[in-house]
């Protein structure tokens, strides 16, 4: 019988969202992972068997604990200007540096951001009875957004010069 474990893994998972958020998978090593989540490189290991298997549960956790919640709030959007302020309030960092850092290269991110993609455009579809490939390009656009900074004031330009959607 081993020891007990000496750390919270859910804190742990909590701090691996927040480290792969800011840096990307590329930017965190396992010397990071260790010295921010506290925990040995023994356990890190034994717990999640990889750098990359932890980064899978912190990409879950954060569509779980970021994204779904994003998902059940675009429900009451009325308008694409309440959609898009939606999206980029949304804590998405995560979830944007996987998409283009990780999905091209591993199948299984890949999924991961798929499916929360098109959970957010099917969302906005139904939320604001729009077809799928238009809720598709706010999404895009919302994600653009994000990239550029500034979110407030570009969705107030985007919604000022679009065409009224509903």
């Amino acid at each position: 019988m081993g020891r007990p474990r000496a750390f919270d893994e859910d804190e742990a998972v909590r701090a691996a969202v927040g480290l792969f958020g800011g840096r990307a998978y590329d930017g965190v090593s396992v010397d990071d992972l260790v010295t921010h989540l506290g925990v040995h490189r023994n356990s890190l290991y034994k717990t999640f068997g990889s750098k990359r298997g932890l980064y899978l549960i912190a990409l879950r956790r954060h569509l779980a604990d970021d994204v779904r919640p994003l998902v059940d709030a675009l429900a009451g959007a009325s308008d694409a200007a309440g959609a898009l302020r939606l999206v980029t309030s949304a804590d998405l960092r995560l979830l944007l540096l996987a998409a283009v850092e990780r999905a091209p290269v591993d199948e299984e991110v890949a999924a991961e951001v798929t499916a929360a993609l098109a959970a957010v455009d099917r969302a906005i579809a139904d939320a604001l009875g729009i077809p799928a490939d238009l809720a598709a390009a706010l999404t895009a656009a919302a994600l653009g957004i994000l990239l550029r900074g500034n979110p407030d004031s570009a969705v107030t330009a985007l919604t000022r010069h679009l065409d009224p959607l509903p």
